[in-house]
C-alpha cells in the first residue's frame, strides 16, 4: 500500500472503527475480506408479513404499504416526515423489515434493482437521519433488519454484490449506531430485550469492529439480568401479553442459536429461563396453531420457535406441538395452570387418545394483572375459547396504537366492553380516561385473586375474583370444563345497589351474520358455527346480539357478532353453557335442579342445581352440577349433602352413575372424557 493511501485511508473517520489490521485495508480490499471470511456464522430473520412480494415489488418505486396503510414517497423523500397519522407507520419504515426482503429477493433472483434499492435507501437513511431520531428500540430493530439483510448482499453471494464505498458507510453506520444503543438503552422489557439483541448480533458477525470485544461482554451481562428481571417464575414474560412474550422469545432463541454457532458460552441460568417460556409458547398454542391476542399483540403463529426450541434443548414435546403432533411426544400434562402471571389453559387432550389434534378443546383464562410496560388490556377473567380447528369465543385483539380519528378505536379495542367478561355500569374495570393528548390509565387496577384452580381427569375447574375501585360490586367467574366436552361459565355479581351488567362473548368474524337466538324452556339458545350457547334466563336478563369487530393483526378489523347478556340487579348469576360441535349440532336440554338448606330451596346467588342432558352423534350424557357460592354451608343436592364449592355427578342414560367429582376427590371416572 502505497504511503499516499495510507495516509488518505488513516484520515477517512469511516476507517475509525474498525480494529488492526482490517482498517489499514482499502474499501475494496476490506469488502473482499468481510465477503470471504469463515469464521463468522449468523442467519437471517424475516417478518414475512412485510416482506411479501407485493410489497417489495412495491418499494422498488417508492411505494411502501405498512398497517394497512399504503403511501407513495418521492425520490429522495425525507425520512423525518410521516405521511401518515399513526407513528406505528414511521417506525416500521425506519426499522427496515423490508431491507431482509429485498436482501433475500435479490439472492433468489439475481434482479439487481432490489440490491439497488437497499443500498439507496440505506445510505439516504445514513446521510439524513439523526441517531436519536424516534425510540431506541427502533434503533435496535433497525441493526437487527441491517445485518440480515446483509448476509444477502455479501456473505452469501458469489462475489461482493455492493459498491465498496457503501460498504464502509454502512459498517460506520452500525459502530455509531450500537455505540448509540449502549448509552441510550430502554430501562426494561420488551424494546430492552431487542436493543441487547441488536448489541449481541453487531458483535457476533462484525468483531472486526473496535468495540465488539466490549459490545459482547456488555450485551451477555445484561440480557443476563434482562431475563432474570422480565420472566416471572412460571416462564411468562412481564408484560402479559402472549404476543409481546412470543417477540421476547424469538429474541433470546436468536441469542442461544447464535451463541451456539459461534460457540459463546452463555450463563446456564438463561437457557433455564428460555425452556420455562418456551413452555408457556407450548400450552399458549391453539390447536389451530395460532397464539390467542391477550393483551396488547395480535394472534399469530410461532410454531417455529418451538422447532428452534426443540434443536437447542430436545425437548420432544415441544417437536409434537410444533408438528401438530406428527412427530415428538405429547406435552406431560393436558391443561396447565401459570400461577405467578394468573393465566389457566385447559385442553381436552393432545390427540394422543384418538381425536384429531386440531380437533381438541382449549380455553384460555386471563386471571392477571395489567403487567408491566403499557400493554395490558382492561380484561379481567376474560377467556378465549377454540375448538374443532378454529377459534369460536375470541379476543378481539389490539387493531392500533393510533388514538386519531373520530372514534378512538384503541380506547375501545382495549376496553373491557371488547372482551369476554362482564363489564358493570357500562364502565371499564380500571379508570382510563383522555391525559394531555392520549388516554391513560388513571385509577388503580382491580384487586385479583385466583382463588382455585384445579385439572383432573375428566373435569377442570377453575375460580377467579375481581373487585375494582370504579364500582361496589364483586364478579366471581367459576369454570368447569366438564369431561373434555364443554364447558359451564358461572358470572356471580355481588353488590348492595343496583347495577347494569351486561356479560359479553365475542364470536369469531366466521360467524357474521351466522347467529340465531331464541328463548325456550327460560333458556337463551344461540347456534352459531360449531358452538352452541345456552345460559339460564335469570329475571329480567335480556340478550341482543351486537355488532363488535376482531382484529387479527395491527390495522386490521374484522366485523364479529358479539353475545350481550344484559341484566339491572344488585345480586346477579349468569349460567352459560358453551359445547362446541364438529359436524352435527348436538341435541342439549339444559334445566335447573333445585338445592335447599335446612330444608329451604335457595338462591342462585347462594348455590345453584343444573341438569344438563345431551346426546352428540353417539354418546349421551346426563349430567348433574353443583356450585356452592358459600362452600361452608352444608346443601343438599340431587341425592347429595355437600359443602364443596362444586359437585359433578354423570350418569348414563340408565341412571347409574359414571363419574363423580368434587373438590376433593373424584370416584368412577370410566365414563370421563379425558
Amino acid at each position: 500500500m502505497s504511503a499516499a493511501l495510507l495516509n488518505t485511508l488513516k484520515h477517512d473517520p469511516r476507517f475509525a472503527s474498525l480494529e488492526a489490521p482490517y482498517c489499514e485495508l482499502s474499501a475494496e480490499q476490506l469488502l473482499s475480506y468481510f465477503h470471504s471470511r469463515e469464521r463468522v456464522h449468523y442467519f437471517s430473520v424475516l417478518d414475512e408479513t412485510q416482506v411479501t412480494p407485493e410489497k417489495l415489488h412495491g418499494i422498488l418505486d417508492n411505494y411502501f404499504d405498512f398497517n394497512n396503510q399504503a403511501y407513495q414517497l418521492p425520490q429522495g423523500f425525507d425520512w423525518l416526515i410521516n405521511p401518515s397519522s399513526d407513528i406505528e407507520w414511521q417506525i416500521l419504515l425506519h426499522k427496515f423489515y423490508y431491507a431482509v426482503g429485498l436482501g433475500r429477493q435479490f439472492h433468489e433472483t439475481g434482479d439487481f434493482r432490489y440490491r439497488d434499492a437497499w443500498q439507496s435507501l440505506t445510505q439516504s437513511w445514513i446521510a439524513t437521519v439523526p441517531l436519536d431520531f424516534l425510540s431506541s428500540d427502533v434503533t435496535g430493530r433497525r441493526v437487527q433488519n441491517w445485518i440480515f439483510a446483509y448476509r444477502y448482499f455479501v456473505s452469501l453471494s458469489e462475489k461482493p454484490q455492493i459498491d465498496a464505498e457503501f460498504h464502509l458507510d454502512y459498517l460506520a453506520s452500525i459502530q455509531q449506531q450500537v455505540a448509540y444503543l449502549c448509552q441510550n438503552l430502554t430501562p426494561a422489557r420488551n424494546h430492552r430485550t431487542l436493543e441487547l439483541y441488536a448489541i449481541f448480533l453487531a458483535a457476533v458477525v462484525f468483531p472486526e469492529l473496535k468495540a465488539a470485544k466490549h459490545w459482547l461482554g456488555f450485551s451477555i451481562a445484561e440480557l443476563h439480568k434482562n431475563l432474570q428481571n422480565d420472566l416471572l417464575a412460571d416462564g411468562v414474560h412481564c408484560e402479559l401479553s402472549t404476543d409481546y412474550h412470543h417477540i421476547v422469545l424469538r429474541n433470546f432463541l436468536g441469542i442461544r442459536r447464535l451463541a451456539a454457532m459461534n460457540h459463546i458460552p452463555l450463563p446456564a441460568e438463561m437457557d433455564d429461563a428460555i425452556q420455562r417460556a418456551l413452555d408457556f409458547s407450548l400450552y399458549a398454542h391453539k390447536p389451530d396453531g395460532l397464539i390467542p391476542a391477550i393483551s396488547d399483540g395480535d394472534t399469530a403463529c410461532f410454531l417455529e420457535l418451538l422447532e428452534q426450541g426443540h434443536q437447542l434443548y430436545q425437548n420432544p414435546a415441544l417437536l409434537y406441538v410444533a408438528s401438530a403432533g406428527q412427530q415428538g411426544q405429547p406435552p406431560a400434562e393436558r391443561s396447565k395452570i401459570f400461577a405467578d402471571s394468573g393465566y389457566a389453559i385447559l385442553r381436552s387432550g393432545w390427540g394422543e387418545q384418538g381425536a384429531a389434534y386440531q380437533d381438541e378443546r382449549y380455553l384460555f383464562f386471563d386471571c392477571a394483572a395489567l403487567g408491566a410496560g403499557n400493554h395490558g388490556h382492561l380484561d379481567l377473567l376474560n377467556i378465549e375459547m377454540a375448538a374443532y380447528g378454529r377459534s369460536l369465543i375470541v379476543d378481539p385483539g389490539r387493531y392500533t396504537y393510533d388514538e386519531s380519528g373520530e372514534i378512538n378505536w384503541r380506547v375501545l379495542f382495549r376496553g373491557t366492553a371488547y372482551h369476554n367478561t362482564v363489564q358493570i355500569d357500562g364502565k371499564n374495570q380500571t379508570r382510563y380516561q383522555a391525559h394531555s393528548r392520549k388516554f391513560k390509565i388513571q385509577g388503580p387496577e382491580p384487586e385479583r385473586q385466583f382463588k382455585c384452580a384445579l385439572t383432573r381427569p375428566g373435569l377442570d375447574y377453575l375460580h377467579g375474583i375481581a373487585a375494582s375501585d370504579e364500582y361496589p360490586v364483586i364478579h366471581e367467574r367459576k369454570i368447569l370444563f366438564v369431561g373434555g366436552e364443554y364447558w359451564l361459565i358461572c358470572d356471580l355479581l355481588r353488590a348492595e345497589q343496583l347495577h347494569d351488567y351486561q356479560l359479553r362473548f365475542h364470536l369469531d368474524p366466521s360467524a357474521q351474520s351466522k347467529v340465531t337466538t331464541d328463548l325456550l324452556d327460560e333458556v337463551f339458545r344461540v347456534e352459531s358455527p360449531n358452538l352452541l350457547t345456552l345460559q339460564v334466563a335469570g329475571k329480567d336478563t335480556s340478550l341482543t346480539l351486537e355488532q363488535g369487530y376482531v382484529s387479527p393483526s395491527y390495522g386490521v378489523k374484522l366485523p364479529a357478532p358479539v353475545l350481550n347478556f344484559s341484566q339491572r340487579a344488585a345480586n346477579c348469576c349468569f349460567i352459560t353453557l358453551l359445547l362446541p360441535y364438529r359436524d352435527q349440532q348436538p341435541d342439549v336440554k339444559l334445566e335447573c335442579l333445585p338445592v335447599e338448606y335446612a330444608g329451604k330451596a335457595v338462591c342462585q346467588q347462594t348455590a345453584i342445581g343444573l341438569s344438563i342432558t345431551g346426546r352428540q352423534v353417539k354418546d349421551s350424557f346426563h349430567d348433574e352440577i353443583y356450585l356452592s357460592h358459600q362452600p361452608a354451608l352444608n346443601f343438599s343436592f340431587a341425592g347429595q349433602q355437600s359443602n364443596s364449592p362444586f359437585l359433578l355427578q354423570r350418569k348414563d342414560r340408565h341412571g347409574r352413575l359414571l363419574a363423580w367429582h368434587d373438590i376433593n376427590s373424584a370416584k368412577l371416572d370410566s365414563g370421563a372424557k379425558r
